[in-house]
């Protein structure tokens, strides 16, 4: 099934959904299911509402951590390099600042403790 078209309220094709829904209508999604020839119409809607305080950052943003990334895996140092890394030969680490890679898969290559302390 293939979503192609996500409209947000108020956009045309959402007129009557949104009169209906009014302000819990998140969007509405066309989704066409080739195998079966079918064209279906879906909605987001926001079914509870609470307060929420996201968590603290692991780090400052602008603190430098170390990564370790094995020597195999390409793909990740090439992201890592993109993002600004840079790798220290001595420590066999990436070192890149918190704020690039925060939220990102690379979070989890964070190494807690090294020969020499991050540079800030």
């Amino acid at each position: 099934m293939k979503t192609r078209v996500k409209l947000k309220p108020g956009q045309k094709g959402t007129k009557k959904l949104t009169a209906q829904y009014g302000d819990t209508l998140v969007c509405v999604r066309y989704r066409y299911d080739a195998e079966n020839c079918k064209k279906m119409k879906t909605v987001e809607l926001i079914v509870d509402e609470s307060d929420w305080m996201p968590p603290k950052a692991r780090y400052p943003a602008g603190v430098i951590v170390p990564l370790r990334i094995g020597s195999q895996e390409k793909s990740l140092q090439e992201q890592v390099r993109e993002l600004g890394g840079r790798w220290d030969r001595s420590q066999q680490l990436w070192f890149i600042p918190y704020a690039c890679i925060a939220g990102t898969t690379l979070e989890k290559f964070i190494v807690l403790e090294t020969r020499k302390s991050a540079i800030k």
